[in-house]
């Protein structure tokens, strides 16, 4: 096919030269991740943070089309150039089961964007489903089995799925430049010529590994100080407890949910289906949260002209869960006015920056490797004292949301205020 070529600010351009990904790309179901942001309630904390998953993903198809043009050519010897297209299709692939606000919408509705991508690729109702069994009959199950890390070629699935992988390198880049920081930043032209397939997945070159001790410590500061910053976890908040109290209410009056809400039916009833799901998306969603503002229910439309309008939670950040603790400062929420049900929560973020293979674990980690002069493979964290330092340890905080108006001075309530904000400070003393 004739090269087409998509401006991007992070990768200057993407090149799709392929006539499969082109298509995939021109799918009803590629073409609504436009519609759904990469970063959520980011965007709230960070304005300029309203790019989409589609963006994303095409960034991270680019990536995976550099590394595997650069395997094909330079290592023919252990890569299969058979590899390129399957390789490159999971990469565009790999985020399009995500939903409107993703994360906090499954947590709600028992959703999962991952086993919902695996569907789209592989039920046949979907034109992604038609494009790929273009290619060959089983090509669908193969693009899933990448995805889901059952592929037999482990340097394919840890291109698209591992500790440093095509995913991870964009969307650091990406978020980065789209939320103005700094933090995200890291030698990707460095990392991308040190890359090497080796028998069992992919390594780094001994001269590049500086650069990926650089892409480590981007992604830690990343997460502290971007993705798990406590103003984005508040709309996080904000959007759980609006919804959840949407679902209470909805059994009380379906009529009215019918109304303003009709896409959330199946999903309020339990019953929905793939249609419904596509039909989704972040846009569709605050719309329905606009009406909310106007509900008859005062719970469901503060709620929501909270998150319309930014009116973010305060927050304090516990050294531990104690319910005995947690209990008195709901109770006080209480005393001031508010339902601490829908207008407390407690959220805990932690990030394990990085880790070494561990197969007994829940979630084993695909190790980061470093190619040697003679030929073996060192681990990251014992070539890099950095890396060994962030081994195993988990980064981040756990912290007990609420109402930040309660704490404006009022006659009323001063006593009440006084001892939650004792309490607060009483919980953080060592």
């Amino acid at each position: 096919m004739k090269e087409k070529l998509f401006r991007d600010p992070v990768h200057h351009q993407v090149v799709v030269d392929h006539p499969v990904i082109y298509d995939l790309i021109n799918t009803p179901e590629f073409q609504r991740l436009r519609r759904i942001k990469q970063l959520g309630t980011t965007s709230f904390t960070f304005h300029g943070g309203e790019h989409s998953r589609f963006s994303h993903s095409l960034g991270v198809y680019e990536l995976s089309r550099r590394i595997v043009e650069r395997f094909s050519k330079a290592f023919s010897d252990i890569w299969d150039e058979g590899e390129n297209l399957l390789t490159m299709t999971a990469a565009l692939l790999h985020d399009i089961g995500h939903g409107a606000y993703s994360h906090t919408f499954e947590h709600l509705f028992d959703t999962d964007h991952e086993a919902i991508t695996r569907q789209i690729i592989l039920d046949d109702s979907t034109q992604i489903h038609a494009i790929l069994s273009r290619v060959a009959p089983d090509f669908p199950e193969k693009v899933a089995s990448v995805i889901n890390h059952t592929y037999p070629n482990k340097q394919v699935v840890q291109l698209i799925s591992s500790q440093i992988d095509c995913d991870r390198m964009d969307y650091l880049l990406r978020d980065s430049y789209f939320t103005g920081v700094e933090y995200g930043q890291f030698d990707l032209t460095r990392i991308l010529s040190s890359i090497r397939p080796v028998k069992d997945g992919i390594a780094f070159t001994y001269g590049g590994y500086h650069a990926v001790e650089d892409y480590l410590l981007s992604r830690y500061q990343m997460y502290m100080q971007v993705y798990f910053h406590p103003a984005s976890r508040s709309m996080e908040v904000l959007l759980t407890q609006l919804l959840k109290r949407a679902k209470v209410l909805f059994q009380r009056n379906p009529a009215y949910f019918e109304r303003t809400s009709p896409r959330l039916l199946p999903f309020f009833q339990k019953n929905y289906q793939l249609k419904d799901y596509l039909k989704l998306d972040d846009s569709v969603m605050t719309a329905y949260f606009e009406d909310w503002m106007e509900a008859f229910d005062p719970i469901l439309s503060d709620l929501s002209s909270r998150f319309i309008n930014r009116h973010v939670f305060k927050s304090v950040v516990l050294l531990k869960e104690d319910p005995e603790l947690l209990k008195k400062l709901q109770d006080l929420v209480l005393e001031v006015g508010y339902d601490p049900t829908y207008y407390t929560a407690l959220n805990q973020s932690f990030d394990l920056p990085y880790d070494i293979y561990r197969p007994t674990a829940n979630n084993p980690k695909t190790q980061i490797e470093i190619l040697l002069a003679d030929g073996r493979l060192q681990e990251l964290s014992q070539t890099s004292p950095i890396v060994h330092s962030l081994l195993g340890t988990l980064q981040g905080d756990l912290r007990f949301y609420f109402p930040k108006d309660m704490l404006q001075l009022d006659d009323l309530f001063t006593e009440e205020k006084e001892a939650f904000i004792q309490l607060c400070q009483n919980s953080n003393q060592g």
